[in-house]
């Protein structure tokens, strides 16, 4: 799995979302140790605390997340959060 099916997850899982994913850190090769860090706008997080925001993210990658994802880093914003980050 790469960023780019991350992002493709996240996309088609949460409404109306931009997903950026990208490696945090430098693949090891040797370890199958699939890290990824998420930077995710959508209004469908409007009126959603912090961990319900998390868990939309968690849902939207679905088996990936046991199966294809190590560690998942995320930042999650509506549009108006991150016009003003």
């Amino acid at each position: 799995m790469d960023t780019a099916d991350v992002e493709r997850l996240i996309e088609e899982g949460i409404e109306d979302a931009e997903a950026t994913v990208t490696l945090p850190r430098a693949p090891d090769e040797e370890h199958e140790d699939a890290h990824f860090a998420a930077v995710v706008v959508s209004p469908a997080f409007e009126g959603k605390s912090l961990v319900q925001q998390h868990q939309m993210v968690y849902d939207a990658v679905g088996d990936a997340m046991t199966t294809d994802i190590h560690a998942l880093e995320m930042k999650t914003f509506t549009p108006e959060e991150y016009e003003g980050a």
